[in-house]
């Protein structure tokens, strides 16, 4: 792609590099010079415009958008891809979901050409119907052939798809102490569920004790169970994750690098995932659960491995109260 002015008599199917004033418009960058735009030009009293004359081997910014997006989107469904505009093609999440990005091919995409660029939300996102998953965007008019079919080649079979809920039905049981808090919390955990499209079948309070949390746990019947329980746990042997394992179950990890959300455990009874919220999940704030929820709700796996993972921009809000450490002595 040639950039540069131009006279005007050569100005006729270029793409207009800048905006121009003409009588009582103006042409807008990036459209392809007509012969009345010309002419508009000359009335305005311009003798040369500076424009991109693009090479033989060029594609124009919003085919190569439109195909580079075809390649990162692949053959997976729950995004969509809006009409280029300006070399620009955003991903639009259908529903609610999960991003997941295959974070290699899209940093080799931005690798091929610095023209060619797209940007994404963080890896494990959670989306609502309607959210911008990525934007792919040409920043010059044009592009080169051959970056782009390295750019497709890099994006693979799908550098992008959103993953939807998988998990229908949830059971919310919640252990009181004296003097606790009751069931404060089940409005901000049923909204986190609605949100993924998860229906809160049953709300069971029981005493914090491991027997009769061990009983309900087993006799949930919902495709998730949620335990939050009315005193922190402090410890893998605590009340809750002891209660799992008394019903069958086995914990996967308890604790995650991740303020506020440390105090959570993740376990299964007989392949049904087991969640143990920590406290800060009994408000709609953002917190480490709801990376975990996000990603079970969506039939992601989650490992120890993946948990521990979480630490490195797991720092999610200071708490104001939070006493300072001690000093040394």
């Amino acid at each position: 792609m040639k950039f540069g002015p131009v006279p005007l008599s050569a100005a006729q199917g270029a793409v207009l590099a800048h905006s121009v004033a003409v009588g009582r418009g103006r042409l807008r960058k990036g459209r392809v010079i007509s012969q009345a735009d010309v002419a508009a030009m000359q009335a305005a009293g311009l003798t040369e415009v500076v424009v991109a004359t693009l090479d033989a081997d060029d594609v124009a910014e919003d085919a190569a958008a439109a195909t580079l997006a075809s390649a990162i989107l692949g053959q997976t469904g729950g995004l969509t891809a809006t009409r280029p505009f300006t070399g620009r093609v955003n991903l639009i999440s259908d529903g609610p979901g999960v991003a997941v990005l295959d974070v290699a091919a899209l940093e080799a995409i931005n690798a091929v050409h610095p023209m060619i660029t797209i940007a994404t939300v963080p890896p494990w996102q959670q989306m609502a119907k309607g959210g911008m998953v990525a934007t792919i965007k040409m920043i010059s008019y044009a592009v080169p052939q051959e970056a782009l079919n390295a750019a497709v080649k890099a994006a693979g079979a799908g550098a992008i798809r959103l993953a939807q809920p998988q998990v229908k039905t949830a059971s919310l049981i919640i252990t009181e102490i004296p003097g606790g808090v009751g069931d404060k919390g089940r409005t901000a955990i049923a909204g986190r569920l609605e949100a993924l499209q998860v229906d809160l079948t049953e709300t069971v309070m029981i005493p914090h004790q491991t027997a009769p949390l061990a009983e309900a746990v087993a006799q949930a019947k919902s495709d998730l169970v949620l335990v939050l329980t009315g005193s922190a746990t402090s410890d893998i042997d605590d009340v809750a994750p002891a209660a799992l394992r008394r019903a069958g179950g086995q914990i996967t990890r308890f604790g995650m690098p991740v303020d506020p959300g440390n105090l959570l455990f993740l376990g299964d009874l007989a392949g049904r995932p087991v969640i143990g919220l920590p406290g800060c999940a009994r408000a709609p704030a953002l917190n480490g659960a709801d990376w975990v929820l996000s990603r079970v709700a969506c039939g992601i796996a989650v490992s120890s491995a993946d948990i521990a993972g979480m630490g490195v921009g797991g720092l999610l809000k200071e708490i104001p109260t939070r006493p300072m450490p001690r000093r040394g002595s």
